[in-house]
Parts: C-alpha cells; structure tokens; sequence
C-alpha cells in the first residue's frame, strides 16, 4: 500500500510506540487477573465452593470449571467485539473491553463469600467470570491487530510479540503479588481478606489503560482497507481453524505450565503455597525471556520454523520435565531450572504467534478472525486445563497427566503448522 506513505513515515514510529503501550497495558491487566485467579484456585475453592461436607478437590474441580467457562465465553466476546472492531474500529472497541474486563476483575475482589451469603457466592462469581471471558475474547483480536498494523515493514512478529511478552508480563505481576501477600500475611489473614488484593488492585491498572486507550490513534490499515470487500466466509473459517489448531500447544502447554502448575504442586506433590509460586514465578520468567527474541527471528527465518521448534521441544521435554518435579531426590536449583526451560519453551510459541494469526486474514475481518482462532483454542486447550488435569489424575491417580497433555496438544499444532494457509493477507 502507497496511499498515505508519506504521512505514515513521518508519524509511525510515536504512533506505533502508543500503540503498543495502549494495547499492551491492557493485555497486561487481562492476563494479570488471570494469572491471579490461577494461583489463588485452592483459596478461592475454600471461600467459594466449599459448602458443608465438601472436599477439597470436589472445590478446586468447581474452582475450575468456573475458570473454563470464563474462557468458553471468550469466542463469544471475540465474536462480537470483533464484529465492531471491523466494522467501527479498533480504537473504540478496546476502550470498551478494558472497562468492562476492570469493572468484572474489581467487583471480585469485593464478592461475599460462601459463608455469608451461601449458594449465591459461586453463582456471583460465575457471572463476573463471564463477564471477564466476554472482554477477553474482544481484547486480542484487537490488541494484536493494533500492534501489527502499526509495525513497520519486516518487524510484525517483534510488534506482534509484544502481545504475549505482556502476557507473561501479567502473569509474572500477578504471582508477584501473589508470593509478596503469602509472604508477608499469615495463612490465616490470606485466606480472610488478603486474596482480595490482587483483584482490587486491577482498578487503577485497568484506570491507567483506558487513559492510554482513549489517547490512541486508528490504525493506517483499517482506514484504508475497511471498506474492501470481505473474503468468502468458507475462507474465513478456514483460516480460523488452521490458527486455532497451530496455536493449540501454545495453549495448552502454556496453561500447564505457567498456570496451572501452582495447584498441581500443591494438591498432587504436596507443595507448599511459596515453592509452588516460586516455582511459576521461575516458569513465567523463562516464557518472558524468549518472548521478543522469537518474534524478531521470526521476522528473519519465518514464524513457522521457530514455533515449530518450540512444540517439538515440548513434545519431547514435557514428561522428562514432570517426572523431574516429582522426584523427591533432585535438587531445588535443577528444579527451578526445568520449570524455567518449559516457560522458555513456551515462549518459542507464543512470540511469533500473534504475528502469525494477523496474517492469516485480512485488514476488514483480522479483529474477528484472529480474535476467534485465540478464543477458540484458549476455551478448549487453556481454559479447561485445570479442570482437564485435576479431575483426570483424581480419577487416574496418574500424575503424569500434565505431561501427556501438553506433549499431545503440541504434536497437534506441529502437524498443523506443516499446513501452508490457502491465502496469506496483506
């Protein structure tokens, strides 16, 4: 595209730099929240779903299943608010998602809980959670399309990485503030109060990213493109399954390993609530390191090839990886070592990623059709991963589960990243 050329070299670089801060500010405070609620599952199943009578791990089983229904809710979020950001624009949409995703995350942090309010309390918190996968699945179709369409020639994997360094970005702050509050609280005081902190805390973060929000600028091609036509809907869903599929061990060993492996420690290795968030911590640190770096090799040699290496590793490294965890004898500093190579790992997938769903569509359907692929696969690979892996080992007692999991879902997207799209856009 010529159209604007001139104007776009002299104003691009301010512009692109306030896009990435408006977009990823708002990726941070999403996966923040996430990350949030990941950790503090065995807390939230005591306060929440722990009526009389109730097991443990009957609770953390419903702690999940509401955590996989915030994110069935994500195709659905992605679905509408991507049909605005097409048709409107991704400014506006944004702005609304992040007030919405702020307004949900706050008001958990002020819940009533079981004991005072009875059967209502996991029914108030479903209905936030729903709330939080509606704005979710509106939040990366256009973040990412935000960044890549603002990159400069040559760079939209490092722009487009950006999404998932600030994922790893939320979720390293919310175990941060996680660990601070285990630390510096008694078990007692975290579990009556203390757990609500996180959540409060997303309100002047979530403050911060509308001000940023309101402060960008439309992206060049959507004012240039919007009006063209649209591809057939056969190529649209098309595209949409190939991205779904290809990011499918991005999701799901993400997940595994970044998420839902705090509660694992502790419920089938007998953990402590520190080691196991120390443990993420060193994980998420691991999964942000390559972030960057593989989104700028994937500009140089292709965003195949790098993800392709990423779901290879963890295909071949995902059991060795638990059976090191479980292994009473191996030291604390090789521990901390695998769990932060599988955040590494993880990390190959995920910097070129976003880059690689953008250009699977066009300008005038990339918020719907990119939005829709990451929703799809993070309902079913990211979002029922702790429901998938805690009730499996519980009926199994195999507690290689997440191993077989992670290994299975990436050998799924290597054979789809094999697959050449039918179309690549502009």
């Amino acid at each position: 595209m010529t159209l604007f050329s001139g104007q776009r070299r002299a104003t691009r670089e301010p512009s692109a730099v306030r896009a990435l801060a408006a977009s990823s500010v708002g990726n941070f405070v999403e996966w923040y929240e996430f990350g949030v609620y990941g950790y503090f599952a065995t807390v939230i199943a005591a306060r929440f779903f722990t009526p009389e009578g109730g097991g443990e791990v009957e609770a953390l089983v419903r702690t999940y299943a509401s955590f996989a229904l915030a994110f069935f809710f994500r195709p659905v979020g992605a679905a509408l608010f991507g049909r605005l950001g097409d048709r409107i624009g991704r400014r506006p949409v944004l702005i609304l998602v992040i007030l919405l995703m702020t307004g949900a995350t706050t008001l958990i942090g002020a819940l009533p809980t079981y004991a005072t309010v009875g059967a209502l309390a996991p029914w108030l918190l479903t209905f936030l959670r729903v709330l939080q996968g509606l704005s979710a699945g509106g939040e990366f179709g256009g973040a990412v399309a935000v960044m890549t369409e603002f990159a400069p020639p040559g760079r939209r994997g490092l722009y487009g990485s950006w999404q998932s360094f600030t994922v790893a970005l939320g979720l390293l702050g919310g175990a941060g503030v996680a660990a601070l509050l285990a630390t510096v609280l008694t078990e007692r005081q975290l579990g009556d109060w203390g757990w609500r902190v996180p959540f409060l805390l997303t309100l002047p973060m979530g403050l911060a990213a509308l001000w940023l929000r309101l402060r960008l600028e439309e992206t060049p091609a959507f004012r240039e493109e919007a009006e063209v036509v649209r591809p057939p809907v056969r190529e649209v869903v098309g595209a949409i399954a190939l991205g779904a599929a290809r990011i499918m061990g991005w999701a799901a060993a993400g997940y595994t390993f970044l998420v839902v492996l705090p509660s694992y420690l502790q419920s089938t290795l007998n953990a402590s609530f520190q080691q196991a968030l120390i443990a993420t911590v060193l994980a998420n640190l691991g999964f942000a390191v390559t972030i960057v770096p593989a989104g700028l090799l994937s500009d140089r040699v292709g965003r195949r090839a790098v993800m392709l290496t990423g779901a290879l590793l963890v295909v071949v490294l995902a059991l060795p990886l638990l059976n090191l965890l479980q292994d009473g004898g191996t030291s604390h500093a090789v521990k901390g070592a695998a769990v932060f190579g599988a955040g590494a790992v993880v990390g190959l997938m995920a910097g070129p990623g976003p880059a690689m769903l953008s250009e699977l569509f066009p300008t005038n359907v990339r918020y719907t059709g990119l939005g829709l692929a990451y929703a799809l696969s993070n309902a079913v690979f990211s979002g029922c991963a702790g429901l998938i892996i805690t009730e499996t080992v519980k009926r199994t007692g195999n507690v290689d589960i997440p191993g077989y999991y992670a290994a299975a879902t990436c050998a799924v997207s290597v054979l789809a990243l094999t697959k050449a799209p039918k179309r690549k856009a502009s």
